[in-house]
């Protein structure tokens, strides 16, 4: 039910625009090449294509089943040859600009699915899809250099209008940060590319707190730096590290784990012996993938040196701090203050504010060659690669007896996947696409004649949808992505609905893609998205379990509810039906309840189909809107529904009563409400406010079903406001009006303002203070209109029986009244 919801919301918005004049884009397509279907295949045998197209029908009749106003002609599909023609042109494009690159990196390897794995795509060191263990091993693979965008996709931010919350969360993906990068020698380790363990830190300032480094388990350098005494340890530690996910490894809560490497470095400053751990607190694809440690500055640095007994140095001290403690019981201080203990031959800090000793310490490692600032980002470089079939086949070759890649022309695209009966992956790191030997080998398209080999792997699912948009501006071109004409008219996109969850993925890779194509001159603006809304969850329906004090025992209910207040009479009534208990009005009832996503595994899927079915998709439409606002989480209740559906047929009742509709002009008070009705329709459709735009037609509705004759002026201006809302009633209203043509184009209705305009107004009269009554006088009432309507109430006049006694008038017009007057004696 969550996919009406974002859909309907988009819906009633295009079909508010068109009728507002405005030219409307509001397309339909298919983010296709995904897992299930692969899996599905590896399982059956079925196609992944087949897979896909019965998948697409069936969705394109649930989305038109709820009329929603697509531009079918529009409709595009990742999976289609015509469509990633494109988004294999956008591939070479970033491997023309050196943003596309091969490299040995970490991965998230399943060998059940035999493919590499997003890290997102990883929950508690298991697969999303099917639940397989996921191990980390490192592959070379393709890579998308989005850390190169750092800075532009953070400063861009703050042009958007999207919530600040999802802004938040992309800026702390991108995680910029200031520092500098170092060099520790390691001596008397025997490997030719380590002389030096380079790290990066945010606080050059804690240098001399560094009391030990550690590297990451999948650090290039971890074998050399293992001493043959530690060989074993640090073997097993890394082979057991590869089995967690990221998230698991940073977790703050959990408990550190780590290992001795056996080799020490010395210290840039004072010449000391630091140890070197291996420890999966720290990941190989941030920064370095090494640290220094500074446990008295640092909360995870001091958990792993209390947990392992290593010193913990003191060297910015707080404003605050007990001078008298030690710096285990003062724990981690990561706030400003002033230097101590940081003095050597070669420099002395102390005293100075940690800040400014940063500044010094930077500067001096740097002159040195020993140092340099650097700015570095959370954000990681994207791994751009799946061993799978069902994907964007890369668009390279590589000819024989060289190192090139060589990128296939655009007369060659697409690239088309070859047909193959077999979509196991190879097994060996390879996708499936390495078993079609006649397809992989090939010649390379400069010279048509030396021998060369195509990638194996195929691009991840992401990459078509993160150019979907500009698609559907011109889906047909087969010479361009897009006509420059038609981009530059229709981008950037005014509206997307969608749930937050994309947040730090495709609306970030998205916002890469489009800022490349910018910068190749494909595209006119810097971003895709000018307005971002975030839709709420839907919730099942709330369920419960009850258990029920009955003859010395508890019997447990359960079953689904609206509210808690329901569960003690339903968890009663099911009791007593069920199980035969004949319960005591004093027998306690103990209630446990809450709503839960729907999800197939708790069986609280709501198939939109069957309520379709039962009672209309006007009535799911409107009651998806009407639940809440867009942006907040709702729990479902399919009694909302049923109240949804009477609504409508009120609406129809009142329309369609032909004995007392007329042709004759509305009275003042029907002219009054159908424009208050127009009036807050439009303010609130307009905000995206769609639950308090229906409640006004329900008022409408509910105040024009009393009327005695029906004007058709008041009735057509009602039935336009509910066609965004209740497409299908609304057309079958307006034919009803005697219209013979589609209401989707008609001129929404305007607010005579001047009818909204209220002649008088109710106002609260106090007398001493204290409220006595209300008053209904003309807006711009004089005072002493104002006190004599208030004397001529009794519940106010017995409380100053003689308006000569009143002392005082405190009179704001239209707001307020107070008489002040000597209390009246018992």
């Amino acid at each position: 039910m969550g996919h009406p919801e974002g859909y309907t919301a988009t819906d009633i918005v295009a079909r508010y625009k068109r009728m507002t004049g405005h030219n409307v884009l509001h397309p339909m397509g298919w983010d296709a090449f995904g897992l299930p279907a692969e899996q599905y295949a590896i399982e059956t045998g079925t196609h992944p294509r087949l897979t896909t197209s019965t998948n697409v029908n069936r969705f394109r009749e649930q989305l038109q089943s709820l009329g929603f106003s697509y531009d079918w002609d529009r409709e595009v599909a990742t999976c289609d040859p015509s469509y990633y023609k494109w988004t294999q042109w956008i591939f070479t494009k970033l491997l023309e600009r050196g943003l596309a690159y091969q490299a040995e990196v970490p991965v998230n390897w399943c060998p059940a699915l035999g493919t590499v794995l997003a890290n997102e795509e990883v929950i508690d060191g298991l697969s999303e899809r099917g639940n397989h263990p996921v191990i980390r091993k490192p592959m070379k693979q393709w890579m998308l250099k989005i850390t190169a965008y750092g800075d532009r996709l953070l400063n861009d931010l703050d042009d958007l209008d999207w919530p600040e919350s999802i802004k938040e969360m992309q800026r702390n993906w991108i995680g910029r940060s200031e520092g500098a990068q170092l060099a520790f020698d390691v001596p008397g380790v025997d490997h030719e590319a380590l002389g030096k363990l380079e790290v990066y830190t945010t606080r050059p300032d804690t240098l001399f707190g560094a009391t030990y480094l550690v590297v990451a388990p999948e650090h290039p350098l971890v074998d050399a730096l293992a001493s043959a005494e530690q060989r074993d340890a640090v073997d097993e530690y890394v082979a057991r590290a590869s089995r967690k996910s990221d998230l698991e490894r940073t977790e703050l809560s959990k408990e550190k784990t780590g290992v001795f490497t056996g080799a020490h470095a010395t210290h840039p400053l004072t010449g000391e012996a630091v140890p070197v751990w291996v420890a999966d607190y720290v990941l190989g694809t941030y920064g370095t993938g090494a640290i220094m440690a500074v446990p008295a500055h640092d909360e995870r640095d001091f958990e792993f040196a209390t947990a392992f007994g290593l010193p913990i140095v003191e060297v910015v001290r707080g404003p605050t701090d007990d001078d008298e403690a030690s710096s285990d019981e003062k724990g981690a201080y990561s706030g400003a203050g002033s230097m101590v203990n940081s003095a050597c031959e070669y420099l002395d800090v102390n005293g100075l504010p940690n800040a400014e000793a940063g500044e010094k310490i930077a500067s001096w490692l740097a002159d040195r060659g020993v140092g340099a600032k650097k700015v570095n980002f959370k954000l990681r470089d994207w791994l751009f690669a799946r061993q799978r079939y069902w994907g964007e086949p890369f668009p390279v070759v590589y000819p024989e007896g060289s190192d090139e890649i060589v990128p296939v022309p655009l007369s060659d695209l697409p690239l088309v996947l070859p047909e193959t009966e077999s979509f196991k992956p190879s097994g060996d790191g390879e996708g499936p696409l390495a078993n079609v030997e006649d397809w992989v080998a090939t010649v390379d398209p400069r010279d048509g004649k030396t021998p060369a080999r195509r990638e194996t792997n195929t691009m991840p699912q992401w990459a078509g949808s993160c150019w979907y948009y500009l698609r559907f501006i011109d889906p047909k071109n087969p010479d361009a992505m897009v006509d420059g004409d038609l981009e530059k008219y229709w981008m950037p996109v005014d509206l997307y609905v969608g749930g937050a969850e994309h947040a730090v993925l495709h609306l970030l890779y998205a916002r890469f893609w489009h800022k490349v194509l910018y910068d190749v001159g494909a595209v006119s603006t810097k971003e895709p998205f000018r307005r971002l809304v975030s839709q709420g969850m839907i919730l099942g329906e709330m369920e419960y379990t009850a258990f029920v004090d009955a003859e010395g025992g508890y019997v447990s209910a359960k079953g689904k509810t609206d509210g808690l207040d329901a569960v003690k009479l339903d968890a009663r009534d099911v009791v007593k039906k069920g199980d035969g208990f004949a319960l005591a009005a004093d027998e306690s009832i103990r209630v446990n309840a809450r709503a839960h996503k729907m999800s197939k595994s708790r069986g609280n899927v709501v198939n939109p189909d069957d309520v379709v079915r039962d009672y209309g998709a006007d009535s799911l439409r409107l009651y998806e809107m009407f639940m809440g606002p867009l942006k907040e989480t709702k729990m479902w209740q399919t009694k909302g529904v049923e109240g949804c559906s009477r609504f409508l047929a009120r609406a129809h009742r009142l329309v369609c009563d032909a004995e007392r509709r007329t042709a004759e002009e509305p009275t003042p008070e029907q002219l009054k409400a159908i424009n208050a009705c127009v009036a807050k329709v439009t303010e609130e459709t307009e905000g995206m406010r769609f639950n308090t735009a229906i409640a006004a037609m329900m008022e409408f509705v509910n105040a024009a079903t009393k009327w005695e004759t029906r004007p058709e002026k008041a009735l057509e201006p009602f039935v336009l406001c509910l066609g965004p809302y209740a497409p299908h009633l609304s057309e079958e209203l307006w034919a009803e009006l005697g219209h013979e043509t589609s209401n989707a184009y008609a001129r929404w209705p305007e607010a005579d303002e001047s009818l909204l305009v209220e002649d008088t107004v109710t106002m609260a009269v106090q007398v001493n203070g204290k409220m006595r009554g209300k008053i209904e006088v003309a807006v711009d009432a004089a005072q002493e209109d104002a006190v004599a309507e208030a004397m001529a109430q009794e519940n106010i006049a017995k409380f100053v029986p003689d308006a000569a006694e009143i002392k005082k008038i405190i009179y704001v017009p239209g707001k307020i009244l107070n008489l002040v007057a000597p209390q009246k004696k018992k």
